[in-house]
């Protein structure tokens, strides 16, 4: 059999996969089993933080393997303490949870704002507000934080204690906290899932704000938005506040699993021995991988960040078929006059891997994309449109 028969066959069926079977790449380009290149514009959904086969990530990846591969969180190692260290530091955060992937990311971060509450609003204090259009995972929890009721249908009964509001109307928040007092507040500073839709500057500061005033906890889920994406190292320093909890995931290890919860100062001591674990989180290769990662994005890369969006944004804002170009940094979504799907469809066959994020063509490229390859791919998408 063919490898998409292989997978036809034996694997899950819950991906709808495009027609592209991709056996290698380097930087912005991949390649597929018929020697087709084409510019990735998908990172991965927003991994690949530095492209495929990045040279300074590979090196650092292959010199830990040849340290140790795993010791489990029973050990020290020196990856797993440096990278708490360096998220700490360039973030205010003061302690680190690391799991493997988004979803672990906020299951913990919930966890941790559960006990805060518990323990200082009392036992019945335990509800979180999300906002309607959030994405935070596919665990049963993470699946009821979502606020996208069609995600909830078929797993009922999810976990309890989690309520949607709108965003832009505060006096939602007051009622839902009148209802049951709030333990937390859990937002993404860009709907990513959710149509690639950035929170009102206005809003979010109103938000944060309400939060304080109220006692309640501010979460940041960053899985997508976070290190460097937004053309910020994270994208609630885009809004000037400082939250009590932030999860990360997909672009911090550049390719490799790794999820990680940092606590601000009111839930730095929370979690005590015993109160939470992951056998893989903190993994020596995955924290070396992003070391790498991190150690890189600095001001001159998120100025790159900023300044290739813009590019985009003055490209295509106007363009035939473009309705909108909405998002922050390298994460855009393009919302057309045809459908998402058939556009990237389109794009597939010219050469270029786009994204689709409800009914909008979804660009997640490289943090460090050459303006060739961008200028190429964003020209293929006019194209497209333009027909």
């Amino acid at each position: 059999m063919s490898i998409r028969e292989l997978d036809q066959t034996y694997v899950a069926n819950t991906y709808k996969r495009f027609p592209v079977e991709i056996v290698s790449g380097k930087g912005s380009l991949v390649w597929d089993s018929d020697g087709r290149e084409y510019i990735d514009m998908g990172s991965g959904i927003a991994v690949t933080s530095f492209g495929v086969a990045d040279e300074e990530w590979q090196r650092a990846v292959i010199e830990q393997i040849g340290k140790v591969q795993h010791t489990s969180n029973l050990y020290y190692t020196e990856p797993c303490a440096k990278l708490a260290e360096m998220l700490c530091t360039r973030t205010g955060m003061k302690k680190v949870f690391f799991s493997n992937s988004g979803a672990e990311a906020n299951e913990c971060m919930i966890k941790a704002a559960r006990k805060w509450a518990a323990e200082n609003k009392g036992a019945d204090c335990f509800t979180i507000a999300t906002l309607t259009g959030s994405f935070h995972g596919r665990t049963l929890t993470t699946l009821a934080a979502t606020g996208q009721a069609h995600y909830h249908e078929l797993f009922q009964p999810l976990t309890p204690g989690f309520v949607s509001v709108d965003a832009g109307k505060i006096e939602q928040l007051d009622e839902a906290n009148a209802k049951t007092s709030l333990a937390a507040v859990m937002i993404e500073c860009i709907q990513g899932e959710g149509g690639v839709v950035p929170l009102d500057p206005a809003y979010a500061k109103a938000l944060a704000d309400w939060t304080k005033a109220h006692d309640v906890l501010l979460l940041i889920d960053e899985v997508q938005t976070g290190n460097g994406r937004t053309g910020a190292l994270y994208a609630y320093m885009n809004y000037g506040f400082t939250p009590d909890a932030v999860s990360t995931a997909k672009g911090l290890a550049g390719g490799l699993p790794l999820g990680a919860t940092l606590l601000g100062e009111r839930l730095e001591h929370v979690l005590g021995y015993g109160d939470h674990g992951s056998t893989f989180g903190g993994n020596p290769v995955s924290c070396a991988a992003a070391l790498s990662v991190l150690s890189r994005i600095d001001d001159d890369l998120l100025a790159d960040v900023r300044r290739k969006s813009q590019w985009v944004y003055d490209a295509l804002n106007g363009a035939p078929g473009v309705e909108s170009v909405s998002g922050m940094g390298l994460m855009i979504g393009v919302k057309c006059t045809k459908p998402a799907a058939e556009v990237v469809t389109a794009c597939i066959g010219r050469g270029v891997l786009f994204l689709t994020a409800k009914d909008k063509v979804r660009l997640l490229p490289a943090l460090n994309i050459p303006d060739e390859a961008l200028m190429k791919a964003v020209n293929t998408l006019k194209e497209v449109l333009a027909e």
